[in-house]
């Protein structure tokens, strides 16, 4: 009988004893033949190998709410007394190996050396381009964070990092953070897997972080489904003042839909939302999918203006790029 190798817990509405799923969304498991429809049956657009940045030096600490963007879905976000990253990868490639796998075409916008104190990571789920290992041990040898992250996630991470501070939960869980914060684990359309045998055996999720500057949504990776799961944040935590939603790894829709938002998609969350600003990530750092490099980011402004929304409210975030909540 199959066994989960990284999670043993009650059965709930998303866990039914070996596996956990996405409620009322359609399924995210891909077989082998649609796997190869898409890699044979579709056209990959090129990108180019190197897109030079300007990197930034982030203060110690700030006064207000701050995001400054590293690249793909890792993002650092300051509070007063509190400095957290989204889902670190510093590593050239997001992949169980160091010789294949998807290459970053944008170095890091911050360099691992001039990151300030960490005192927390939050941690989506175990893709190879958010659970990076490598970062990971860097982050412990130097700052020991807290780690955040869903039921099963902290089994893979102590296999690497046996005493890392972690914090695992459910969707709906709330964990206390330094700075008079705190972050909730909410739910997200997606899956999770490290290789052939573990699919869907530890849980995937999002963030709603509450500090005493303002409030942030991370999604992780999501899909957008009926758009339930982000009003029922709305209602549950509040409008965010700021949310990181991804806008890229979403072509073709036929094999992406259910798990990676598109330009548009990314739009109407943050309305379902109501967050006051909105930042695309997960775009133009790794070639996950088919889209252009570009893509991700065009699409977003033309949206934007079709719906007649200020373009600043929803920024296309490129590595390097800062942005300090109005007051």
């Amino acid at each position: 009988m199959p066994r989960n190798r990284y999670y043993h817990g009650p059965i709930s509405d998303h866990f039914d004893g070996l596996r956990f799923h996405n409620p009322g969304h359609p399924p995210t498991d891909r077989s082998l033949r649609e796997m190869l429809r898409w890699k044979f049956g579709e056209t990959t657009a090129k990108w180019p190998a190197h897109i030079p940045i300007v990197p930034a030096v982030p203060d110690a600490d700030v006064a207000g709410l701050c995001v400054t963007m590293v690249g793909h879905a890792t993002a650092l976000v300051q509070a007063p007394g509190l400095n957290i990253l989204t889902d670190p990868l510093w590593s050239d490639r997001a992949s169980p190996v160091r010789f294949a796998g998807p290459r970053r075409v944008t170095a890091p916008g911050i360099a691992f050396e001039d990151l300030p104190r960490i005192d927390a990571v939050l941690l989506s789920h175990n893709h190879y381009d958010h659970l990076d290992v490598a970062t990971l041990r860097r982050l412990h040898d130097r700052h020991r964070p807290l780690i955040v992250t869903p039921l099963g996630n902290d089994a893979i991470i102590r296999r690497h990092i046996a005493d890392a501070r972690i914090a695992v939960g459910d969707w709906g869980d709330t964990v206390a953070l330094a700075g008079h914060a705190q972050v909730a684990i909410v739910p997200a359309h997606h899956w999770s897997a490290r290789g052939p045998g573990d699919r869907r055996m530890a849980l995937w999720g999002g963030f709603m972080l509450q500090t005493p500057a303002g409030s942030v949504y991370f999604a992780g990776d999501t899909g957008y489904g009926d758009g339930a799961i982000f009003r029922a944040m709305r209602d549950r935590h509040g409008a965010p003042d700021i949310a990181l939603i991804p806008i890229g790894a979403y072509a073709p829709r036929w094999f992406m839909a259910a798990q990676h938002t598109d330009p548009e998609e990314a739009v109407r969350i943050m309305l379902d939302l109501d967050a006051r600003h909105a930042i695309g990530i997960h775009w133009g750092s790794l070639q996950l999918t088919d889209e252009a490099r570009d893509e991700p980011a065009d699409r977003l402004r033309l949206c934007l203006a079709e719906r007649g929304i200020d373009a600043a409210r929803f920024i296309a975030a490129a590595p390097g790029d800062r942005f300090v909540l109005p007051g």
